[in-house]
């Protein structure tokens, strides 16, 4: 068993004052993988500190010092590929495939198009032709608190730690205690590629404990937090005290709109969506709004393409899904698929129970409901598990109102053929993000809700930005730049 119980502090790897032992589980064998400290408010003023006194030299470093440094972290990265997804793979429970071709190479990914998008930052700029001697200066923040989850831990970790290195921001990163080994190694990255001590600090602990003592921190100036929409308003409220930037990535029941004239993979397509990463993602397609005339066939499509899904251990290879993270969250999911029998859809594929060839480890049958009706609890609130909701609808306009009439907000889907029904929905639908005909998001597209699922706007500049405050300056000397 692993046993790692250090934090990464002003640049080395620190002991816990007061350490409380805490078991990360393997969810494919329901056994302990490793065990680490739960950190104390002291360790986490101790990072704050650290943090604060960095910020003096890392806020002024050049731009082109502080990319030079990120580049380090990816290169650090890909001499240790392998390790990010065992890590991932292992506390998570993301099978290896996943792991290696999806889940690690998230930070490649964010990281690349960070540098592409800070390339363009004009840091000092003038405020228009109509005002020759003011200009537009973006600062850093300060030091920041960084929430991650476990469900896309290198997603988040790096979407977060990446542009607030890069705006000249120090940061304390807490990830979560479900899924800490791979932010430790990443902690060993920035170590590795020489990030000056202080600029980045992680501190391993529970929510109660170093997440609310981030949130309330005096000196602290800004959280980013991707997580549930409850903890979300729990933080938002610890920060307001301090007056604190708050950005928050948070829960999704993300509609997808089937219409009759959408392509052969249509539904496939958004079955396999949902069941990928067992279902653990904010931004699944968690309900199929399907038009009535294909309504009885795409029953029947999801049923079948739901029934082939494999299940199996994270460390098997192959295409599969793992199990979810752990008990609790298996156990709740279960709940909600007894909640759907209850309350009266037609359960048409999975149901309640582990697969019958599995009988230890987290595992949760592919699971799809038919003939939900809106307001049905499989309906209304996000399970985070591979349960697919299926919905019929008459008119485009029935559709707008069923997969708006949510309390999130994060991603939606269409699937059709006709291009200007697509575009009328994806300016009717209330989500930050609309996807249509399996066309995922290019490169630097922010990602982000609405509502109830938060208002941040992750990756590209916009994500550089999120870290940066505007300063507004009169009488600029032009002469003199």
């Amino acid at each position: 068993m692993l046993i790692k119980r250090d934090f990464y502090i002003n640049g080395a790897w620190v002991a816990p004052l007061a350490p409380r032992d805490c078991e990360v589980i393997d969810p494919s064998t329901e056994e302990p993988c490793a065990v680490i400290s739960l950190g104390s408010e002291a360790d986490c003023d101790r990072a704050v500190a650290a943090a604060k006194t960095a910020f003096e030299s890392w806020s002024v470093t050049p731009p082109e010092t502080r990319r030079a440094y990120v580049e380090a972290i990816l290169a650090q990265y890909e001499a240790r590929a392998e390790e990010m997804a065992q890590a991932i793979s292992i506390e998570m429970g993301a099978p290896i495939k996943l792991a290696r071709e999806s889940q690690a190479p998230c930070l490649p990914w964010h990281l690349k198009n960070f540098l592409t998008a800070f390339d363009q930052i004009e840091w000092v700029r003038p405020l228009g032709p109509h005002a020759p001697n003011d200009r537009i200066a973006l600062e850093p923040i300060g030091v920041v608190g960084l929430i991650t989850p476990w469900n896309w831990p290198m997603n988040q970790v790096t979407l977060k730690v990446i542009p607030a290195l890069l705006a000249g921001c120090t940061c304390v990163l807490k990830p979560s205690e479900e899924s800490p080994l791979s932010s430790m190694l990443f902690a060993e990255f920035v170590h590795d590629a020489g990030v000056p001590p202080g600029v980045f600090n992680l501190v391993n602990g529970d929510g109660m404990g170093v997440g609310s003592r981030l949130s309330a921190h005096p000196d602290v100036e800004m959280i980013s937090f991707t997580g549930s929409t409850r903890a979300g308003r729990a933080i938002s409220k610890a920060a307001a005290e301090t007056l604190k930037r708050v950005t928050l990535e948070l829960g999704g029941k993300g509609a997808n709109l089937v219409f009759a004239d959408a392509d052969d993979r249509a539904v496939e397509r958004g079955v396999r969506h949902m069941m990928n990463n067992s279902g653990q993602s904010c931004n699944a397609p968690s309900r199929m709004l399907v038009e009535r005339p294909y309504y009885d066939r795409a029953v029947e499509i999801a049923a079948e393409v739901a029934a082939s899904i494999p299940v199996g251990p994270a460390a098997e290879e192959g295409k599969h899904i793992g199990p979810v993270v752990n008990k609790r969250q298996w156990e709740q999911i279960q709940s909600y698929i007894q909640k759907g029998i209850e309350e009266g859809a037609r359960l048409v594929a999975g149901g309640l129970g582990r697969p019958e060839h599995l009988n230890r480890g987290f595992y949760v049958k592919p699971t799809v409901f038919a003939d939900v009706i809106p307001g049905m609890t499989i309906e209304r609130e996000e399970i985070f598990g591979p349960v697919l909701s299926i919905l019929p609808f008459d008119t485009e306009d029935d559709a707008v109102r069923i997969a708006n009439d949510t309390p999130y907000g994060l991603t939606n889907y269409v699937q059709s053929s006709d291009g200007a029904r697509r575009n009328r929905l994806a300016r009717k639908l209330r989500s930050g993000m609309v996807e249509m005909n399996g066309k995922a998001r290019a490169a630097g597209s922010p990602f982000g809700g609405v509502k109830a699922s938060g208002r941040a706007r992750e990756g590209g500049h916009w994500g550089i930005e999120e870290f940066l405050e505007a300063k507004a300056i009169s009488g600029w000397d032009s002469d003199a730049e």
